[in-house]
């Protein structure tokens, strides 16, 4: 699996676990099965496990938002970046941003890439 497939079928299941009580081990089968990626795997499972952490993270960064406010297809794409560039290493912060943008591309609307990169911006810039 590429690392943007990936990126994909970890934003979907991440959307699916900010709305179920699976487990993300239930959310990760019902999205690729058993057969995982482990940048996919670390993906879902870190951005789930930290969630905590970069919610009240995000929240410094929002203005004019709530987190709880946000569209879920941007609260998803920007959870699982700011995993990405706060707790993996050797992707560099300008591909995460490009990735949560297309992302947003894919399943936002026409206004949540220009929004996200806002929000990434502030991180990169740190």
């Amino acid at each position: 699996m590429k690392r943007h497939e990936a990126r994909e079928k970890a934003m979907q299941t991440l959307f699916q676990l900010d709305s179920t009580e699976m487990s993300p081990e239930e959310a990760m089968t019902h999205i690729v099965g058993e057969e995982r990626d482990s940048f996919y795997s670390e993906l879902v499972n870190g951005t789930f496990e930290n969630r905590a952490a970069i919610d009240e993270s995000l929240r410094t960064k929002l203005e004019n938002w709530t987190l709880d406010r946000l569209p879920k297809v941007e609260r998803t794409v920007l959870r699982m970046a700011v995993y990405e560039l706060n707790y993996m290493e050797g992707t560099p912060a300008k591909v995460v941003l490009n990735e949560a943008i297309e992302l947003c591309k894919t399943f936002g609307d026409e206004t949540s890439g220009r929004f996200v990169n806002g929000v990434l911006s502030k991180y990169t810039k740190e």
